[in-house]
């Protein structure tokens, strides 16, 4: 009995000992998907077709706010590449990633990805400000400029030609102006001056009409002069100032407002994916009073607003505020809801 014991010990023995000399291999769950240069030429060549874009303001490629260093993702959802392939304009909304060492905003991968993705997939990337005239900004040559202490048209061309300055040091596509002054100095007028000077680098009127103006907004209009210079109006459409339901009425009224300013193919709407990512939104009603989807299941706002067009025109394409938090959706796909509002609207060729 003792030498059956001692047989049975001596064998638990072995086998802990080589269960610890064998390594664990760590197993890649999901293979990206690989593809060849006619891919990526016919996904250039599809984002210059006349279509519905799709835009969004991305945050996942940064650390949390108080955060130091850069974020080496462990996730495709914190990384550009990651984006649905569809996706036409991205707005920087945590800053341009760069890749010198010594820059305040060094992200060495997310740098990598964006010029990829730039590159390969023609996805366009512009620089987002809340346009404001209350703080201290850093010039091209390292000057310190206070442009609440110039508040006057100097100031304003100064700061038009730091907007101005930030993108194109990045070689990206363009600014979004985001007009929300809520009190501070540059609106009305001041900020149309703002916009003039920024529209003789970039917008449909400059020498480089490839690089984008875009003004963005919430509650407050942009002033008319405005729409002249601007690729597009965006409207800020989001769901939790409408008591968390969204309807074809509200976006009507919305593009009302700026009719004067730009026509129907300038007018992009967006949603708060910060608040309302899981379901792609929040319940949408459409102008004859359908709340459904084309599979009989609840229609939610992105893709409400992906089907909707103003009475006037088709409008320039739909969007969402922090849409890389769809990356994450609930039915287990990533970004089911941005991709399945694109193909709605953009349905693929087969």
């Amino acid at each position: 009995m003792r030498s059956f014991k001692n047989n049975i010990l001596m064998l638990f023995v072995l086998m802990v000992s080589f269960t610890a000399c064998v390594k664990e291999k760590a197993i890649e769950l999901q293979k990206p998907y690989t593809y060849d240069e006619q891919y990526y030429a016919n996904l250039r060549a599809y984002k210059k077709t006349d279509h519905q874009l799709s835009f969004g303001w991305y945050a996942a490629y940064a650390p949390i706010e108080g955060a130091g260093g850069y974020k080496d993702p462990a996730s495709w959802g914190e990384r550009i590449i990651g984006i649905p392939d569809s996706m036409d304009i991205v707005s920087l909304w945590m800053g341009i990633p760069s890749n010198d060492p010594n820059s305040p905003s060094y992200a060495p991968i997310a740098y990598a990805d964006m010029h990829f993705v730039r590159e390969k997939k023609g996805t366009r990337f512009v620089v987002p400000t809340i346009t404001r005239m209350n703080h201290v900004i850093t010039l091209r040559d390292g000057t310190k400029y206070d442009l609440t202490a110039n508040r006057n048209d100097e100031g304003i061309k100064v700061y038009a030609q730091y907007l101005v300055d930030q993108a194109l040091d990045a070689g990206l596509d363009g600014v979004d102006l985001d007009y929300e002054p809520d009190g501070d100095w540059l609106q009305g007028d001041r900020f149309t001056r703002l916009v003039e000077h920024i529209a003789q680098y970039f917008g449909p009127k400059s020498p480089n009409p490839e690089k984008l103006l875009i003004i963005d907004f919430f509650t407050l209009v942009p002033p008319v002069a405005t729409g002249q210079y601007a690729d597009y109006f965006i409207r800020q459409a989001y769901s939790q100032g409408t008591g968390g339901i969204q309807t074809a009425t509200n976006l009507q009224n919305y593009y009302n407002a700026v009719q004067n300013a730009v026509p129907p193919s300038k007018f992009i709407v967006t949603e708060n994916f910060g608040d309302f990512a899981e379901n792609g939104g929040t319940p949408f009603t459409e102008a004859n009073g359908n709340t459904l989807s084309s599979d009989g299941t609840r229609m939610y706002s992105l893709e409400g607003m992906a089907r909707w067009n103003p009475t006037q025109g088709k409008k320039a394409g739909h969007g969402a505020f922090y849409f890389d938090r769809d990356y994450y959706s609930k039915t287990g796909v990533p970004y089911y809801n941005v991709r399945r509002a694109i193909q709605i609207v953009n349905p693929a060729a087969h």
